[in-house]
């Protein structure tokens, strides 16, 4: 195939093109971006590079490939390697009978320059673009609706405030637990209470992985090939397994929760890549379960927010949280204990907590009131690293068996 690159030398272009991918495949990973290779190039999978996925002749299985990339009303492509990746055209002709071909566009600038536009939603993922198409959006005046855990965790008391100078609605119910409603109970409907503990299990892949390795047996990579089988882990898990998508939720509902800034910066993390079956059994031999979760804790000495593999009691209501749900528990000095339970990600739960942020905004703009619910970091709270934090431990040792050991 690489013939057709007339006047190159195939192996030296073969040998450049693996050393830039290779260069730019961290850069994209960081980024929460993913690398799709056009259905007309070479497999470069066969390279065994990192988060490359090699395009199918239909485009629709090639976007199916590529989750939370393609989903919204203003489709963008771009530009890969010689050739441009546009799909304009076959969008148009699928979605004809609902959105009129003028409707759809691939420049972003229509989007911003159309004053008939009043909401923007985002659902592409990744800090860049998506913060700077935000941030233009709202100077302009426009409501956005974002899913963006990523960037909410990093830049989201930065496009608060400026949703709040602008007047505009920014909101992101979708950024955390997907169709779980609970940006919205921590912004309004616990607003009366102090809350000072945030506990849940807010990644579905490793929820799932925990499930089977307790109820099969399965030990961790079996586990994980059976998440990656079915659908529910990436091609690569990292952001899961290693629990940085886990802490990046922790990180926003921890800003709503205690009123001060938290980025993802802040939170600590440790995945469940070494946690055994034996450990399982070991879990279960004291009455226990071991979750991945999502800790957060507004104490007299500061806030402790922590990502990391816990052992809680059989009769806790988040040891009877199974497979790929997700729950969040959340204490406060009125309300007492309180927990959200569903499904935390998928194209329907996602897409009916985007809606839903839609609506709301629409009803803020019909009674001309949009603005109203900003950013509620007003306050400056010191952040705990983990080592000033106490919890207790759990080690297993393998010992020689006689006395005097230990």
């Amino acid at each position: 195939e690489l013939d057709r690159y007339k006047g190159v030398d195939a192996e030296t272009l073969r040998g450049n093109l693996i050393a830039f991918l290779k260069e730019v495949a961290p850069v994209a990973d960081e980024a929460g971006a993913v690398l799709a290779i056009h259905p007309d190039d070479p497999p470069w999978d066969m390279f065994g590079l990192p988060r490359i996925i090699t395009g199918e002749k239909s485009y629709d299985k090639l976007f199916a490939a590529v989750p939370n990339r393609h989903n919204g009303i203003t489709f963008c492509t771009g530009s890969l390697g010689a050739g441009r990746f546009n799909d304009l055209p076959k969008m148009a002709a699928k979605y004809a009978d609902r959105i009129p071909a003028e409707k759809l566009t691939d420049v972003w600038e229509d989007v911003i320059g159309d004053d008939s536009i009043d909401i923007v939603v985002e659902v592409m993922g990744g800090i860049e673009p998506a913060r700077t198409y935000i941030k233009a959006a709202l100077e302009k005046g426009k409501h956005v609706v974002t899913a963006n855990k990523d960037l909410m965790a990093m830049h989201g008391h930065e496009l608060l405030e400026l949703a709040g100078e602008h007047h505009c609605d920014l909101l992101f119910e979708a950024a955390v637990a997907g169709g779980i409603p609970i940006i919205r109970p921590l912004k309004q409907c616990l607003a009366g209470n102090n809350i000072t503990e945030i506990m849940g299990i807010i990644n579905g892949t490793t929820n799932f992985i925990l499930t089977k390795m307790k109820e099969d047996g399965m030990d961790f990579g079996e586990a994980l090939q059976l998440a990656t089988d079915l659908g529910y882990a990436e091609a690569d898990p990292t952001a899961d397994i290693e629990g940085y998508d886990a802490g990046r939720k922790l990180a926003i509902m921890a800003s709503i929760a205690f009123h001060t800034s938290v980025t993802f910066d802040d939170v600590f993390t440790e995945g469940i890549t070494k946690i055994t079956a034996k450990d399982m059994r070991y879990a279960k031999e004291m009455g226990c379960s071991i979750k991945l979760l999502g800790i957060a804790k507004n104490t007299e000495t500061g806030i402790e927010v922590k990502v990391h593999p816990t052992m809680i009691p059989e009769n806790h209501p988040l040891a009877a949280v199974n497979d790929s749900f997700n729950a969040v528990f959340v204490h406060g000095d009125a309300v007492d204990d309180a927990m959200f339970y569903g499904r935390g990600a998928g194209a329907l739960p996602t897409g009916s907590a985007v809606v839903g942020d839609i609506m709301d905004v629409a009803r803020n703009m019909l009674f001309h009131c949009n603005g109203r619910i900003g950013c509620s970091c007003y306050k400056n709270l010191p952040i705990k690293q983990i080592g000033d934090t106490t919890s207790r431990y759990y080690i297993r040792m393998r010992l020689e068996d006689r006395a005097g050991t230990l």
